[in-house]
């Protein structure tokens, strides 16, 4: 799951370097730095879940 994760929201920053999302928040080609931190959030939390309930 957390390949599966990674891959959509390197697949998003790539999409929003060539044409921006148009997403509040997500407006400028500068705001994919965003996108990595959100990425780094559910990331986190994806591996606490794997660990607290495996």
């Amino acid at each position: 799951m957390t390949k599966l994760i990674a891959l959509l929201l390197i697949l998003a920053m790539a999409i929003q370097l060539i044409k921006p999302l148009g997403v509040p928040g997500l407006r400028r080609r500068m705001d994919f730095w965003k996108i990595a931190l959100i990425a780094f959030a559910i990331w986190a939390l994806a591996l606490i879940g794997r660990d607290l309930f495996v």
